[in-house]
């Protein structure tokens, strides 16, 4: 029974985990630990649930079956991705790609972007620990720049600390 769809060579069906087979999974191929989690973990899990009166013993039955549906559920999920995918032309996929890839590279700032409004040297040509002219104090030694963002001098008291010299 061979399926237009199907990921998984009818050569290697019979070698896939009885799991996967049970359920008919086409694009979401797990192996055997994570079929026998899905599995044998789901009742353990719903037999000590059990045991400790949390659920009734009808958990142990219906569990199982929830997490068998759950996966079966991302396989036909998995497989309308792929069929949308495939539907999609090869030039928007090139287009896709190519927006995608990541730009790595150095952005260059103009020297004339370093000055700040006012006239100002820029805080990064300061001495370190220096208030630049433009910035107005706040109580506790917060300070703020021309452009109303506050920060806190190395010298001054802390934020969490206003008394603290």
């Amino acid at each position: 029974m061979t399926r237009a769809w199907s990921t998984v060579a009818t050569d290697e069906e019979r070698y896939r985990p009885l799991y996967a087979r049970v359920l008919g999974l086409r694009f979401v191929n797990p192996g055997g630990v994570l079929c026998f989690l899905f599995f044998e973990g789901a009742v353990a899990l719903a037999v000590l649930l059990a045991l400790a009166e949390l659920v009734s013993w009808w958990a142990v039955l219906v569990l199982p079956i929830a997490v068998a549906a759950m996966v079966k559920l991302n396989d036909v999920v998995a497989e309308m991705v792929v069929r949308t995918a495939a539907q999609v032309p090869e030039q928007e996929r090139d287009r896709f790609r190519r927006q995608m890839e990541p730009v790595i590279g150095r952005a260059r700032v103009p020297t004339s972007a370093r000055a700040l409004p006012g006239g100002a040297t820029s805080v990064g040509s300061l001495p370190r620990g220096a208030v630049p002219p433009s910035a107005r104090a706040w109580p506790g030694g917060a300070t703020t720049d021309s452009r109303g963002v506050r920060y806190h001098h190395p010298q001054r008291a802390t934020f969490d600390h206003p008394n603290e010299q």
